[in-house]
């Protein structure tokens, strides 16, 4: 594969330039220097390479002067990757086996480890990868993205990790579901659905018979499919009756399962995912959402968009309270468009 958007250093320096077959000792300094992906070219080659944009001196000038680090995110080393992943499968191919306990507790630790480590607050995604198949790394995703939004909404490091178990466990219940209903192409009967809702009831079964899981744990696990307005499953219940750690778990994962292509469906990118988000203000808690929204970065910075007056810019600030909305440098003119802060930015969006 190819990249397709060259690998900058923090004054918009080129270090790997556009349309770079990476080899081995380039992806290593990468990883070293904290880079954990990449964008990549898809489909046909063109055969016309298209021209680096010259970023002129001024230019560079404006990005250095205006540029501010992002917020630290979550990173998973390898290592990390490997002990989650290999985690992961077992719990959800051993739910009777003694150690399960246990081993949920590790994993978890080891998510909570790598979020601390650094401060982080807030969460790529795309660099939390531990395995191909859906479920697991689902649950990691779900898990670590639980951890954020609920660090960002104020709970104690205790209730942070009782999260993170949580999330890790919410879609145990699907061990009970057959393979061939989970990995199904097409749209699912309204039996096989009727099935299927029952999974969050299955986790809860599982769980609660082995005495080791708080209640906190278990309404985590119980409940997060129940919809604010009611229309949720398996209770039906609505509001304050939902336990807080459902709702952090509901938005990660309907964010993740928005943003990862499955056999019967595409994914969405993230603008989209976050917008549809914004949307479901009747079926999640307000403030959930809010933290959820500060914790989750669009725009990279140095990432290159495009607006829509026609102009590349370069991203140097993010606002964690408009994250559509970026401060961001014209790569020719050098202008510094503020899109949250200035009204004369206001019908410019990024496209």
């Amino acid at each position: 594969m190819r990249i397709d958007q060259a690998v900058v250093d923090g004054k918009g320096r080129a270090l790997i330039a556009k349309g770079a077959f990476l080899e081995d000792f380039q992806i290593e300094y990468l990883q070293e220097k904290g880079i954990g992906g990449v964008y990549i070219r898809e489909g046909e080659e063109d055969p016309k390479e298209p021209e680096e944009i010259q970023i002129p001196r001024y230019t560079q000038e404006v990005i250095e002067k205006n540029r501010v680090e992002d917020c630290a995110k979550v990173r998973l080393s390898e290592s990390v990757r490997k002990r989650v992943g290999e985690g992961i499968q077992y719990l959800y191919h051993n739910t009777d086996s003694d150690s399960f306990a246990e081993m949920a507790a590790n994993v978890t630790n080891e998510l909570m480890s790598a979020i601390f480590e650094n401060d982080a607050v807030a969460v790529d995604i795309g660099l939390l990868k531990v395995s191909d198949e859906y479920t697991f790394k689902h649950s990691v995703d779900v898990a670590t993205m639980a951890m954020i939004i609920g660090k960002k909404y104020g709970l104690p490091d205790k209730q942070v990790r009782e999260l993170g178990l949580a999330g890790l466990l919410h879609d145990v219940g699907k061990s009970r579901i057959p393979n061939e209903l989970l990995n199904k192409p097409g749209a699912l009967t309204d039996k096989e659905y009727e099935l299927m809702k029952q999974h969050s009831l299955f986790g809860f079964e599982i769980l609660k018979k082995r005495n080791t899981f708080s209640d906190d744990i278990l309404k985590g696990v119980l409940q997060h499919h129940e919809k604010m307005n009611g229309n949720g499953y398996p209770l039906g219940v609505k509001g304050d009756k939902i336990h807080k750690y459902a709702r952090i778990i509901s938005v990660a994962d309907v964010y993740d399962a928005l943003v990862t292509e499955r056999s019967y469906k595409k994914a969405f990118s993230q603008r989209d995912a976050v917008e549809i988000i914004m949307t479901m203000t009747a079926e999640m808690d307000i403030e959930v959402m809010k933290s959820f929204l500060g914790s989750v970065i669009l725009y990279p910075v140095d990432s290159i968009v495009e607006l829509s007056n026609g102009e590349k810019a370069r991203v140097v600030e993010n606002s964690t309270e408009y994250i559509l909305r970026p401060r961001v440098v014209g790569l020719k003119s050098g202008k510094l468009y503020d899109l949250a802060g200035d009204m004369n930015c206001a019908n410019v969006i990024i496209l």
